[in-house]
């Protein structure tokens, strides 16, 4: 059966070189980049808050890609612990700190093919924790491509040591009073802090 496929390995990082030496090919030739295009990548989420697992794909996947776009979902029917803005500036202050200079940061509410035809998208980047992750995203994926099977999808294998961490299990540690500090960075981990402090700790312990 022919068409498009997802992906589901990890891709071997290209160098500037080599994504420089795409776009100057033929473009005669189909998939080819001309020397105006640039690969795009999308990498959505809610990050609610950024994780370490989060950065570990976020600095991966800038190496598969000339411009890498972390999409920040807005969608409040998430009831997210911080605002659009807040999750905003912690990916930006992240990003700063990974040193990693192809990604931006754009918030959206709408569909994810919409939103990455807007930004001229050809890749969306996911991040897989565990085989249960890799069910969801396939159906999710195979979704996505037949709204638009321009884009691919490509998985990532989430770093061993960084497996176990999701954002909902991170807010659930620190609101019950745990360490989340394996987790997430020094940063995050205060505005987690801060915020549970605000709300109030859960539990009786």
């Amino acid at each position: 059966m022919e068409g498009k496929r997802t992906c589901c390995a990890r891709w071997p990082a290209s160098s500037s070189n080599d994504r420089t030496d795409a776009r100057r090919q033929d473009t005669t030739g189909e998939g080819q980049l001309s020397e105006s295009q640039e690969r795009v990548g999308i990498y959505p989420g809610t990050f609610d808050p950024i994780t370490l697992g989060h950065c570990d794909i976020i600095r991966r996947g800038a190496k598969l890609v000339d411009r890498l776009i972390i999409g920040v979902t807005t969608n409040p029917s998430k009831n997210p612990m911080f605002s659009p803005q807040e999750r905003m500036d912690m990916v930006n202050r992240e990003v700063a700190a990974l040193g990693v200079a192809n990604v931006e940061v754009v918030g959206f509410n709408a569909l994810l093919m919409r939103f990455a035809e807007k930004q001229g998208a050809q890749v969306i980047v996911r991040g897989l924790r565990a085989v249960a992750d890799f069910e969801y995203e396939y159906q999710m994926a195979g979704m996505n491509q037949q709204l638009n099977d321009d884009i691919e999808t490509v998985f990532l294998m989430a770093d061993v040591s960084l497996q176990p961490i999701a954002s909902k299990l991170v807010k659930e540690i620190a609101q019950f009073g745990g360490d989340i500090s394996p987790f997430v960075s020094p940063a995050v981990k205060r505005d987690v802090g801060d915020r549970v402090a605000e709300q109030g700790l859960k539990g009786d312990y």
